[in-house]
């Protein structure tokens, strides 16, 4: 055999592109209220509670109950992803990778849009007639606000008796959560069998509700590289993260523009394939009492 064999030894490559492991798309968009909006910023008018008068007297004058009236501001920002591929790029690597970015692109505005809900249900919200008014998460819908502890079932007994008391309907109650904050309900020692087989069967993805909740595991990152789901900072020093349970009425998603994705050649670019993807979105918290802040320490 010859020694110079060698030279005739090829390499083979696959023709085809695996995506890395990611959150594909958007996790919470199906679980929350959705407005078309037109324009930069949309009004949302609410109408509050009102309490019958006992009528005492025969021909009594009729009351006049003054409703009460609320507006939330919802305010659409846009998110835009472009990549070029050069045609001596496809020579080279012997495949086509465009629809394999378009892809790439379209999960990666669905992560967009789970950012924009996250942040609007803990972050502010803008509420009067010309939404000047900041209204933030009450202290009353913050569980263990100085992070003593992990995720727990009295945590979530807690966060129940919250939505429980202010009557809010049993269906659309979700919790989202990271992996951690999920294990870490089976470390815990003092709950009953049930219970337990209960969460065991949870993380194992057998089930995905308990307690009356939709568990929903969020474990993407921002485009910062940290993960959706905020941390819990004590001064500069990270203790704990931010979970969160809403009900399907407490959380508005408004979207101006939809997911559009444009594939086209950039004559500028010598006729580059270019991968858009844009999208024009906002998100607020419609009522407080349908929103819970779960901080868990890690």
């Amino acid at each position: 055999m010859s020694t110079e064999i060698t030279a005739s030894f090829v390499n083979q490559y696959s023709s085809n592109i695996q995506a890395l492991v990611q959150q594909k798309g958007s996790k919470l968009r199906d679980f929350v209220g959705y407005e078309s909006v037109r324009g930069k910023n949309m009004f949302i008018d609410q109408v509050g509670q009102v309490a019958a008068v006992k009528k005492t007297t025969r021909h009594a004058d009729t009351p006049q109950v003054d409703t009460p009236h609320k507006r939330r501001q919802l305010s659409l920002e846009t998110y835009h992803w472009a990549d070029l591929i050069d045609n001596d790029d496809k020579v080279r690597m012997l495949i086509d990778p465009t629809s394999d970015y378009a892809n790439a692109a379209a999960w990666a505005m669905g992560r967009a849009i789970d950012e924009a809900i996250v942040n609007a249900a803990l972050g502010t919200a803008h509420t009067g007639e010309t939404g000047a008014i900041e209204v933030t998460l009450p202290t009353t819908q913050i569980i263990d606000s100085t992070c003593t502890s992990s995720f727990t079932f009295d945590k979530l007994r807690e966060v129940k008796r919250l939505f429980d008391q202010c009557d809010a309907p049993s269906e659309g109650r979700v919790i989202v959560l990271s992996a951690k904050q999920l294990d870490d309900l089976l470390s815990e020692t003092k709950v009953t069998s049930s219970d337990y087989a209960s969460a065991k069967a949870l993380v194992r993805g057998e089930i995905d509700t308990f307690m009356g909740f939709k568990f929903i595991q969020l474990n993407a990152k921002n485009s910062d590289g940290n993960l959706i789901l905020p941390d819990v900072m004590n001064d500069d020093t990270k203790i704990g993260r931010s979970c969160l349970a809403f009900q399907y009425d407490g959380v508005k998603l408004g979207i101006g523009q939809d997911i559009v994705g444009k594939i086209t050649q950039r004559d500028d670019k010598c006729f580059a394939t270019q991968v858009y993807y844009e999208m024009s979105i906002g998100a607020v918290r419609m009522q407080e009492e349908l929103v819970v802040q779960i901080n868990c320490k890690e």
